[in-house]
């Protein structure tokens, strides 16, 4: 047993999440150090984190004293990474961190720093990244920065919500539903009066729709005939005429027809997701989906008829039972329906998923597995065109790796961007949305959430209107 020991126990959740980095739940516990002379069993490695005199940061300028804590907090993040190593002899690629977005962090630095090799000798001492993840971030900000460059004022991105889908996958805690259609058609109802407020609220101060996101859940799980009001309705409610990019997520091939596609074209949208996960049977029978490798194959020319610019497709590195092989023979077949976009994510364990269920330590185990897989997504997509343009990482995830989307050049998201840069103001809508406004003069996010259950997200529509009124358009 671990026991990692802190002058002020308040701190555990600061820090937790670097210990799980190296153990698991039932590996440790947290406490304070007033515990260190306990009688603990002489098995038990005790690792005890000096407080590094936080005292002497108690005055200053407001920004001063943030940068300190900061300081303050990496350095026991530092100290507990050492101890935990010597002890584990694991050295954690991405070193202290773990953030959803390192990229962001990258950038930070190289406004503050201004060299690239300034940032980089950082990330490396001062955040313990390898090389490669150190390298690899310093290439996605070059990256991301010629790509979008800074976000216009008065540009958002929205996000609109489809909270449904045909079944759930394993690995899967996100609130959607398998509902009926008289249940479907009734939430359209509700999203829609979100929709024309949202967007009436915003000509009314000068905003302007950069990018369109529609998500879910599963966005094709609408019949064609509800899909086409739903897009109908936002172009005739946003102003459309300074859009960059519009994105249906259609994700699960068993939802998709050609009459959808049609549909999701003819209303401007030039983007779509087809998502395999993987293009093995066995494994999509294992964790829940409804379709077989033939029917993403089909979803692809479907797609190419009806001439969707840019279709992305999602992969999962270590999926239940899936062997290096299995990952190479799902990467090497989807590159043969040559998409523009692919997603390669890693698996994460989510809280409320079957999986974790089932089987709390599995990430744990999978490390080796899907390093392997990694390596080989990056040197097949590399020789095949493609270059990664956006990274985020999530907690549990195997081997705590991350998710890196892959481009062919000219077709990168720009909403996959900027909801990780966090540098524009994004307006979601519909059941489970979080709003997020940016102030650019504080460099700071506001969080407005729409509640995640659609059933009372319909019940308290006025009360989701009332709380966008409040704290993004009138504040």
């Amino acid at each position: 047993m671990f026991r990692i020991l802190f002058n002020n126990s308040g701190n555990q959740n600061e820090y937790e999440e670097l210990v799980k980095v190296f153990l698991k739940q039932d590996e440790y516990e947290i406490g304070c150090q007033e515990e260190a002379n306990l009688p603990f069993p002489e098995t038990d490695v005790v690792i005890s984190v000096p407080d590094f005199h936080q005292d002497e940061f108690c005055s200053g300028q407001k920004g001063q004293e943030y940068k300190k804590e900061l300081d303050i907090k990496n350095k026991r993040k530092r100290y507990l990474y050492d101890s935990l190593r010597a002890a584990t002899g694991l050295s954690p690629d991405w070193g202290i961190l773990t953030g959803v977005r390192p990229v962001k962090l990258t950038g930070e630095l190289m406004k503050r720093e201004g060299s690239r090799e300034k940032v980089r000798e950082i990330l490396l001492n001062s955040y313990y990244l390898n090389q490669e993840k150190a390298d690899l971030l310093l290439n996605l900000w070059d990256n991301q920065t010629n790509i979008v460059g800074t976000a216009p004022v008065k540009s958002v991105g929205i996000y609109i919500g489809i909270p449904f889908c045909p079944t759930r996958c394993v690995y899967c805690s996100f609130p959607s539903n398998q509902v009926q259609e008289a249940e479907i058609k009734k939430y359209l109802v509700s999203l829609e009066k979100e929709i024309t407020y949202a967007a009436a609220e915003m000509k009314n101060i000068g905003w302007y729709p950069e990018t369109i996101y529609i998500g879910g859940g599963t966005p094709t799980t609408l019949d064609a005939p509800d899909l086409k009001q739903l897009l109908c309705h936002v172009n005739n409610s946003f102003d459309l005429s300074r859009l960059r990019e519009f994105t249906v997520e259609a994700g699960r091939p068993d939802t998709i027809t050609g009459e959808k596609l049609s549909v999701i074209r003819d209303s401007g949208a030039d983007r779509i997701s087809i998502n395999p996960q993987s293009m093995n049977s066995k494994t999509l029978k294992l964790i829940g989906r409804n379709h077989e490798p033939e029917d993403i194959k089909k979803a692809f020319r479907l797609a190419k008829a009806a001439g969707i610019p840019v279709v992305n497709a999602d992969i999962i590195a270590g999926l239940p039972e899936e062997k290096p092989d299995d990952f190479e023979y799902t990467l090497k077949t989807l590159l043969e329906l040559e998409p523009q976009n692919i997603t390669v994510h890693t698996l994460a364990l989510k809280r409320a998923s079957r999986l974790k269920e089932m089987d709390s330590g599995y990430h744990y185990r999978q490390g080796e597995i899907v390093r392997d897989m990694l390596v080989s997504a990056k040197n097949m997509l590399y020789h095949a065109g493609y270059h990664p343009y956006y990274l985020y990482r999530q907690k549990h995830m195997a081997g705590n790796f991350e998710n890196i989307g892959y481009a062919k050049a000219g077709t990168e998201g720009i909403y996959n961007i900027r909801i990780m840069e966090e540098e524009q103001t994004i307006i979601a809508l519909g059941a489970g949305g979080i709003t997020k406004v940016y102030y650019p003069e504080e460099n700071r996010l506001e969080r407005v959430a729409n509640v995640s259950n659609y059933e009372i997200y319909m019940d308290r529509l006025s009360e989701m209107l009332q709380r966008k009124a409040d704290h993004v358009f009138h504040t």
